[in-house]
């Protein structure tokens, strides 16, 4: 009996990131985890596995498929006001209780999400290209599930993206290597990473390292990649002022200039009894972020609450250059040249060269196009 895990599977190539071993042992490096996979084994993602010893990696469908507005990856830094065509996959190299996509990204780990194989539907690289382009997207995301994982695929897309004038991000958890950063370089503009915890034991108990995830920013960063921080705040695990101060504290450490987004959490997945993020905790930890000297700090998931940290400032000057409301632009002053009209500073991030056109861009609804 052919079951999904056995079509997903067929829906593979040769991986390129990773290294042959003696006894037809592989080494992958897609990820911090470095697993070594012996022959018929899977990684800990569970969709990277060793057929004859060669690594087989995700190939050629997508599981999840959405033109959304860019501030929803979040992004606030990157192209504001534009639309994104979001794609992911199925699998993840973490299984954090409160993930909000653990349908798509706990697919062989948890028998309750391995429906979500029946989502996955066969698309080419071209064909992702021509429909972002087609719905006026400027910027094409991988997310949904951990993008490290199938990096392989994600870059097949890239090229025709960059190609045709796209701008390519990641919305990851950072678990990466030097490796698959530098394979990604040549394509991918901007990195958005999940800074979930600064105590190591709880990162692994989410089946990652800190020091992985720390590294990685840094990395990246040091790269050229654009790098923005989203912390999701969660009460009783990472809420605690002094590691929100570490947090921010490690971040200034890197650049100052990266974005940190303190965001609410949801009751979701297997932390459905944990309260929301209470609005005056995003407070505390965005005044944190000021405190610690980080130049944008914004505090998300509460639209209309914290209106103050959720618009974009001069950092010399302090003048609003772009208000929001949620995932909506409601004024965009930032100069084709990424500057400030009033004062003339250079706003860092990656901005649109043609700003009479952003303010439109940015009042759209998400669009689902395939589920």
């Amino acid at each position: 009996m052919t079951t999904i895990a056995d079509v997903l599977d067929g829906m593979t190539v040769e991986g390129e990131l990773y290294e042959q071993l003696p006894a037809g042992a592989v080494r992958c490096y897609a990820c911090g985890h470095r697993c070594l996979i012996r022959e018929n084994r899977r990684g800990i993602c569970k969709v990277r596995f060793n057929r004859d010893g060669k690594l087989f990696v995700p190939w050629g469908y997508v599981a999840a498929l959405q033109v959304d507005p860019i501030e929803k990856k979040p992004f606030y830094h990157v192209y504001a006001g534009a639309d994104a065509l979001t794609f992911g996959m199925l699998g993840c190299d973490f299984h954090c209780d409160f993930c909000q996509n653990n349908l798509t990204s706990q697919f062989l780990r948890d028998p309750a999400s391995d429906s979500a194989g029946n989502l996955a539907r066969r698309v080419s690289p071209e064909q992702l290209v021509r429909y972002a382009l087609g719905s006026g997207a400027e910027v094409i995301a991988s997310s949904y599930n951990e993008p490290l994982i199938t990096t392989e695929w994600a870059v097949a897309i890239f090229k025709h993206a960059v190609q045709a004038g796209l701008k390519c991000v990641y919305i990851s958890n950072g678990n990466a290597t030097p490796e698959v950063l530098e394979y990604l370089r040549p394509y991918l503009t901007a990195y958005k990473v999940d800074l979930k915890t600064m105590q190591d034991r709880h990162y692994r108990k989410l089946g990652g390292v800190l020091q992985h995830v720390l590294d990685a920013i840094r990395t990246a960063h040091g790269m050229g990649l654009w790098v923005e921080v989203v912390t999701l705040v969660i009460p009783g695990f990472n809420d605690s002022t002094e590691e929100l101060m570490d947090a921010a504290r490690f971040i200034h450490s890197v650049s100052p200039d990266i974005p940190w987004h303190v965001t609410a959490f949801h009751p979701d997945y297997k932390m459905v009894d944990t309260p929301w993020t209470p609005a005056s905790t995003l407070l505390r930890a965005a005044e944190i972020g000021q405190e610690a000297g980080l130049n944008f700090v914004y505090a998300g998931n509460l639209s209309g609450q914290l209106p103050e940290y959720e618009n974009t400032r001069c950092p010399r000057c302090s003048a609003v250059l772009i208000e929001r409301y949620g995932y909506t632009i409601l004024k965009y002053r930032v100069t084709a040249q990424g500057t400030c009209p009033k004062c003339g500073t250079r706003l860092p991030g990656v901005w649109s060269s043609s700003p009479e056109n952003v303010h439109l861009q940015g009042l759209g609804m998400p669009r689902p196009i395939l589920r």
